[in-house]
């Protein structure tokens, strides 16, 4: 019989998303296990666990280690980066086993917070709170500060779920976007710069008003967006990145504000994870941090549980995986 380990606890999810799942392992004649530990995390791998080792689809976030050692045929993770597979990308793919990731459930709400950031910076919302709280009235000045979106150009480093449906939620403000983009297919609906175009992509840096990293981590991320590359931007850019904290040179990026050839820069991801509180991006001039939220929706853990049901299903008919990486 085929066994699905979940490597969150039972008590993670909600009762109707836990009924969700059983009748959905049930339908696919499969033994559900949940890991004993709770606290699941879609960031962080689960404490070993012996019985990982005999599932046939692993639901979460195994050790990689753990899934070379076991006999599993399919994994969906619970997040929409995969850096740590990467690494182990060929011995996974040796081993047979189908990797997905869970970009789809990811894709909106990142979106989403990202336009709501671009938003806010060109409608200077976070000057106007200040303002409020010493209740002051500063008309004249903050209206002329303020920018739309129209008009403007918008570089996604990267092309994946999430930035392609912040493509979707841009069109209306009739702007510009090219991307860069490891496989360039051809029929993409925006410019695309290949990701060994060094010279390209500096070109495109230069003429970007808005620039939206969603780069996952991995060796051919590390370190992306470096001195070389923030020396490239526009002062008056902004940079914005929901990817992972590791692709972007931290210094390089507080000296490129510090020396005022940035207008503001937005971080949903840093490195490490969580930020110390003495570390000197808090206090970065025209830095706004959020703790790794982007990805965030109230019904978060119900619509994983719904993206895993639906691979599933697809699964047990043998047909392409959402989602696949590997």
């Amino acid at each position: 019989m085929t066994t699905i380990y979940c490597t969150f606890g039972r008590g993670d999810l909600s009762d109707a998303t836990r009924t969700r799942l059983e009748r959905a392992a049930a339908q696919h004649g499969a033994t559900l296990r949940f890991s004993p530990h709770a606290g699941w995390s879609n960031l962080e791998a689960g404490p070993a666990d012996p019985a990982l080792t005999t599932a046939d689809i692993v639901f979460g976030q195994p050790e990689p280690e753990a899934l070379l050692s076991g006999r599993a045929r399919w994994v969906q993770l619970s997040s929409a980066g995969y850096g740590r597979y990467e690494r182990d990308r060929d011995a996974v793919a040796r081993a047979g086993i189908r990797l997905t990731t869970s970009s789809s459930v990811y894709a909106d709400p990142c979106a989403e917070h990202l336009l709501a950031m671009m938003l806010s910076l060109g409608r200077r919302l976070h000057t106007l709170r200040e303002d409020q709280t010493r209740r002051a009235w500063h008309a004249h000045q903050r209206r002329v500060e303020s920018r739309l979106l129209r008009g403007q150009t918008v570089l996604s480093l990267g092309y994946g779920a999430i930035a392609r449906r912040l493509v979707t939620l841009l069109r209306p403000f009739e702007v510009t976007v090219t991307a860069i983009r490891r496989q360039v297919r051809g029929d993409e609906p925006v410019s695309i710069v290949a990701a060994d175009d060094a010279a390209g992509i500096l070109d495109a840096l230069g003429r970007a008003d808005h620039v939206v990293s969603t780069l996952p981590a991995g060796d051919g991320t590390e370190g992306f967006m470096s001195a070389e590359r923030f020396a490239a931007m526009k002062p008056s850019a902004r940079f914005y990145n929901v990817g992972r904290g590791s692709t972007v040179d931290q210094e390089a990026l507080m000296a490129t504000l510090q020396a005022g050839d940035l207008d503001a820069a937005y971080l949903d991801v840093t490195h490490p994870e969580p930020l110390p509180p003495e570390h000197p991006l808090w206090t970065a001039p025209r830095c706004f941090i959020t703790p790794h939220s982007a990805g965030g929706r109230d019904s978060e853990r119900d619509e994983l549980v719904r993206h895993f049901v639906r691979n599933l299903a697809r699964f047990g008919r043998d047909e392409p995986l959402l989602d696949r990486v590997i």
